[in-house]
Order: C-alpha cells, then structure tokens, then sequence
C-alpha cells in the first residue's frame, strides 16, 4: 500500500454503481470507500458531487447519506488559480473543439485535476488519454499536460490494497 491520496472523478462512481460494482452486487466496493475517505485517502469534489447529485438514484443518495464529507470545497485560491490556468491551457489548444472546450468549461472534470495540482492527489478516472481526440478534453490529457498522476479505479483500488472476497 502507498502514501498517495486519490481524488475521484464523477465517472468512478457512475460506471461503477451502473455496472460492474453495482450497489447489490458489490457492497464491500462501496465500504472501501467510505473506509479509504474516512482515513484521508480517497476524496472527491464538491462539483463532482453536483454532477452525481443531477442523477436522483441510489448513487446520489448514497453520496448524500454515505460519502458527503468525502466531497472537498473547490473555493479554495490555490484550487482557484489553479483552475484558471487549466482553462487557460485549454482554450488556447487548437486541438480540441470550440464545442468540446465550451462542454469541459461546464463540468467538473477542470476542477477536479485543478484540486488535484493543488493539493497533490493522483486523478482516479475511467478516462483514457488521446492525443488525437478534438470533440473532448479528457482528463488523462490535462493530467499529462500538467504534470498530475492520473490512474483508474483498479489501479487505486490495488495501490489501497482492497481485496474484494
């Protein structure tokens, strides 16, 4: 097990409560996350609670009921300037389209890698990295841009040695 901290994308709790790790089929999924959040290690954002919030199903009651105080503020300055430099790196990347850009200025996903830079957390997401994508500014890309370790859940879940079983 290591020292990192991890902070999760809305996309790790989506796919798994909609899929794989799904509430009735994997209980103890969820448990290890309550236990890594309660000893420092597994966080989100606020903004990211939003987006699960929209959903109105078990997962967002679970997040309200189960998981709130493991959603950090995004208020912070250092998370702020951070956040302002991500989008500044964004809109100036002819890659990507003006849609794509408009879509990543709406969601969570800038924050979270901006919470991350701040605070020193490796980005936990289903994402992958493409260099070649336009319609989409994927979180492993801004990771990579930025210097930020970026992992997906199965990899954070053997770095925490989770054992499922």
């Amino acid at each position: 097990m290591n020292g990192y901290r991890y902070i999760l994308d809305a996309d790790v709790f989506m796919c798994a409560a909609r899929s794989y790790y799904a509430f009735d089929l994997a209980p103890r999924f969820w448990q290890s996350l309550i236990a890594h959040a309660q000893d420092g290690r597994v966080m989100s954002i606020d903004r990211v609670q939003t987006e699960i919030q929209r959903g109105k199903d078990e997962l967002a009651s679970w997040t309200k009921e189960r998981f709130a105080s493991a959603f950090m503020p995004t208020d912070d300055p250092q998370v702020i300037d951070g956040y302002r430099e991500l989008m500044e790196w964004v809109q100036s990347q002819d890659q990507f389209f003006a849609a794509a850009k408009a879509e990543f200025a709406s969601k969570a996903d800038g924050w979270l890698v901006a919470y991350a830079t701040a605070k020193g957390y490796v980005v936990v997401t289903q994402e992958v990295l493409n260099a070649d994508v336009k319609r989409k500014v994927p979180i492993p890309n801004l990771c990579e841009a930025f210097n930020v370790p970026c992992i997906n859940t199965f990899s954070m879940l053997r770095n925490l040695g989770v054992r499922f079983g």
